[in-house]
């Protein structure tokens, strides 16, 4: 079997509505949830590269993002459990291919997780 590096997706969650912690709390909501699929090789919130001095909320970390590290194979999986969990929910998400290029989307109802899902697969095949 060909050795396939995994793709890099930060999800995060964008709604105007939501302060930080609420933002947070649906990251760790997912995070535990995406934990459990089999698809998922890696995932983790993500940290902050630049927290203001001081800072201790949320212990560094970037209020309402996560990372999840999944193959190119499984992606199309991925964003199928989000688009059913979350699809009416304004979210930001960025694939990041092995060779470095990124693809920054957002989405906020079924039809455009549908769309990005293809978008992300156009990107990776693009390689």
């Amino acid at each position: 079997m060909a050795n396939v590096s995994n793709v890099k997706l930060i999800i995060g969650f964008n709604d105007p509505d939501l302060d930080d912690e609420e933002k947070n709390e649906q990251a760790q909501k997912l995070l535990q949830e995406i934990r459990e699929l089999d698809e998922i090789e890696a995932a983790e919130l993500l940290p902050d590269p630049n927290p203001p001095a001081g800072n201790k909320a949320f212990g560094g970390i970037l209020a309402g993002f996560l990372m999840a590290e999944v193959s190119p194979a499984n992606l199309k999986k991925l964003f199928g459990f989000l688009s059913d969990r979350f699809g009416n929910k304004p979210m930001k998400l960025k694939v990041k291919a092995t060779d470095g290029r990124e693809l920054e989307i957002e989405a906020s109802s079924k039809e455009e997780f549908e769309y990005i899902k293809q978008q992300a697969q156009e990107f990776l095949n693009k390689q």
